[in-house]
């Protein structure tokens, strides 16, 4: 039997354009932020609609797809894992954050 860990899959759509950065070994990540739109019930029987937004990124090969394929509103469905970095703001402020590693497109 397989274990699977810190695994996550996605479907939702391409909040942003895919910000790409491009490394002097030809190498690119690009980032974007997915939005997941979720309906539920209010206590009072109403249905609402909520959007949640996830920080995705992804290396080599399927950043070189996002930039070529994606685009805002764009439907994906992603397979990743969680990543937790730190980094320092421009106000000098120290920074976590949670984002998504694609480790695979199921849908571009």
């Amino acid at each position: 039997m397989r274990i699977l860990k810190n695994n996550v899959t996605l479907v939702g759509n391409m909040g942003s354009d895919a910000r790409v950065t491009n490394f002097e070994n030809g190498g690119k990540v690009v980032r974007f932020e997915l939005a997941q739109d979720k309906s539920y019930r209010s206590n009072s029987g109403e249905t609402k609609n909520k959007t949640e937004w996830h920080k995705v990124f992804a290396w080599g090969y399927y950043a070189q797809m996002i930039e070529q394929f994606g685009g805002k509103g764009k439907k994906v469905a992603i397979i990743g894992h969680l990543v937790n970095r730190t980094y320092v703001n421009r106000e000098g402020i120290v920074r976590n954050i949670t984002e998504v590693e694609i480790r695979e497109i199921l849908r571009l």
